[in-house]
């Protein structure tokens, strides 16, 4: 008789869990509560997927217990990933920064390949599924449903975390994990757009430029990134923004004060910027000031720049502008400093920090301690990566490690 295996969640993770649990001879259900499975793949890597990164290591992980990693990717590496998804039709593309999509630059390859993979494998789907309590009684587990009651040998829960409301992401597994005895480690947002406190962000909404950003408490750099910036009515979004906002947001939630520094020359020093800038002063005296930035700066940010720096620069020009005031516009462009006051909400994160807390699950199989036969994947533990496929490689590999053992 097949081990009947329910998969709690149609996301990344669990789709791997039900191929690979499906083709180790398990009967197995995948339980979604939208209208369809994976919806959350489809708008990774702005809708091309970037599915797993060559460079992964522990550095790109975050958790109480990241150290888990490495036994992870011994079990189910990159490589695994790659020679999986070239199994079941995806043709890879890697970038120069070692990101990884298919060839066809389409999120919806990824889905699609992985549900005939699913179906091949007589995986069956339960969409439009609410699920409102699980429960373990006489060696099995019941999946109360709002209107029946399905019964599994083993349950994986792989139903995401918080973010991403729109793709049917509610929290609602760590309501699961707790009735089952599992706690979960507080969660927030990550990766996700920070709100800035500043007069000028209507007024340089949609700047953007490749510079570089430094978060900080104190005098102290909690992480700098560099890359794409833009700045939006709310504050400031763009990849290095996005790679830091994890670590920002964490200080801000124990109370501190947290600043970013933008860079807007990253490869310039502040001598040779106060060069670069003296020089086009003298080349265009004839000029405004202002108008001595055009095919600089971005038009709409000369305005805000300057009046950062300096006090009536309307009424500056290169014969007026003494070494002082030329350092003082370089400050700015190297050294721009904004607080910090929120972020944009469980809707836009990318992905949750926080989660159930693995101290009581073996890492070798992802099963419960506690709970026999009941086991986890996914963004629901208490892991995260950073932006460039890195949790989505945790997905799989916690997937496959789960869906595997499930079977058994």
């Amino acid at each position: 008789m097949k081990t009947r295996v329910a998969i709690i969640g149609g996301g990344a993770s669990g789709l791997m869990a039900a191929i690979v649990a499906a083709k180790n001879n398990a009967d197995v259900t995948i339980y979604e509560k939208s209208n369809r499975v994976g919806k959350k793949i489809l708008a990774t890597g702005n809708g091309r997927c970037n599915y797993t990164n060559i460079n992964t290591s522990v550095n790109n992980y975050h958790g109480k217990n990241v150290d888990i990693i490495n036994d992870v990717l011994d079990i189910f590496s990159v490589q695994n990933t790659l020679d999986f998804f070239e199994d079941i039709g995806i043709y890879p593309y890697f970038d120069e920064s070692g990101k990884v999509y298919p060839y066809s630059l389409q999120a919806s390859s990824v889905l699609d390949n992985l549900r005939l993979e699913a179906v091949k494998h007589n995986v069956k789907e339960l969409t439009e599924c609410n699920i409102r309590n699980l429960r373990k009684s006489k060696g099995q587990f019941d999946i109360i449903t709002d209107d029946k009651i399905y019964n599994a040998d083993k349950i994986i829960i792989c139903t995401g975390g918080r973010a991403g409301s729109q793709f049917g992401c509610s929290g609602d597994g760590y309501k699961m994990a707790d009735s089952l005895g599992h706690k979960t480690v507080t969660t927030f947002p990550a990766l996700v757009q920070l709100k800035l406190e500043s007069v000028f962000l209507k007024k340089i909404s949609g700047v953007r430029y490749e510079g570089a950003v430094t978060s900080f408490v104190n005098s102290k750099v909690i992480r700098k990134e560099d890359g794409e910036i833009l700045f939006t009515d709310y504050g400031i979004s763009g990849p290095p923004v996005l790679q830091l906002s994890r670590e920002t947001i964490e200080k801000l939630n124990t109370g501190q004060k947290v600043y970013l520094q933008v860079d807007s020359f990253p490869n310039l020093s502040k001598n040779e910027l106060f060069e670069l800038l003296k020089e086009r002063f003298i080349k265009l005296k004839d000029r405004s000031l202002a108008d001595t930035l055009i095919g600089l700066l971005n038009k709409k940010l000369i305005p805000v720049v300057l009046s950062e720096a300096l006090n009536n620069y309307k009424d500056l020009t290169y014969s007026k502008l003494n070494k002082k005031q030329i350092y003082s516009i370089v400050n700015i462009l190297k050294e721009w400093k904004f607080r910090v006051i929120g972020h944009n909400g469980w809707n836009q994160a990318q992905t949750t920090a926080g989660g159930v807390s693995l101290e009581n699950i073996d890492i070798n199989t992802f099963e419960s301690k506690k709970v026999k036969g009941l086991y986890f994947a996914g963004e629901i533990l208490d892991i995260d990566g950073d932006c460039g496929g890195f949790n989505l490689q945790f997905a799989w590999s916690s997937g496959y490690i789960a869906g595997y053992n499930a079977s058994k």
